[in-house]
């Protein structure tokens, strides 16, 4: 499909990788992008339709889905990142905080979205994933195993909906220069290039962006002797 023309909802929008996706869509000729932020009126895009989106609030996704009922590409970048591994005092909570936000969020969004997509031709679902789907690191486990779940979902969400002619598509990437990874001392990749491969992704019909080089070697160490999964990260 054409992303020159189209109507996008893209969630997580009023900063990072979000915002990013925002001005991208304009450059490559969105004829209407709405943007799910929590607050409206502290988003100031010219052109772009704000609407109040917390993804976790199931009345919001709804309310999104009515208002936003022309939309043919769905963009499920929202998500958190919170340090929490698995057997300190808050593992189990900060496990369901990550999962309500990474996964039954995203989930919500695809449940609302669907049959507008289908009702508007079919389109696109993209969902915003993680090179630490396939991995986990102790310091943010809870983290890690919300993506890997957000994973599999997406790839049910693909099984599901291509009778509806939708393609979905499964964003991975590791570090992203945003503030979520403001903190990483390593090599980061341009919001604005995660933008321009997930584009290209959705004109050409591909299901699977792997945005750097780091995505890249663990997606194709999944299959070694010794697992990229079983080893210890940066090993």
């Amino acid at each position: 499909m054409n992303i020159n023309g189209s109507v996008v909802f893209v969630t997580g929008a009023n900063r990072g990788l979000g915002l990013a996706f925002v001005k991208g869509l304009q450059a490559a000729g969105a004829r209407k992008i709405y943007a799910g932020v929590r607050d409206p009126n502290i988003f100031d895009v010219p052109g772009v339709h704000p609407i109040k989106l917390d993804i976790t609030n199931a009345e919001q996704v709804l309310a999104a889905a009515r208002e936003a009922s022309d939309t043919n590409v769905l963009i499920n970048n929202a998500g958190i990142m919170v340090p929490s591994g698995f057997l300190g005092e808050n593992g189990v909570a900060a496990s369901r905080h990550h999962f309500e936000t990474n996964f039954f969020g995203t989930l919500a969004m695809a449940q609302a979205f669907a049959p507008v997509l289908q009702k508007n031709g079919g389109g696109a679902l993209v969902n915003v994933l993680s090179v630490l789907s396939w991995l986990n690191i102790p310091t943010i486990g809870a983290y890690c195993a919300s993506k890997a779940a957000a994973w599999s979902l997406t790839n049910g969400l693909r099984n599901e909906l291509r009778a509806n002619q939708t393609l979905v598509v499964g964003v991975h990437a590791a570090y992203i220069d945003t503030d979520m990874a403001k903190q990483v001392q390593a090599p980061k990749t341009k919001p604005e290039e995660v933008v321009r491969l997930t584009l290209e992704a959705i004109e050409s019909g591909r299901e699977e962006v792997l945005s750097d080089e780091i995505t890249h070697k663990v997606k194709g160490e999944l299959n070694a002797e010794l697992p990229v999964y079983v080893r210890e990260w940066g090993k």
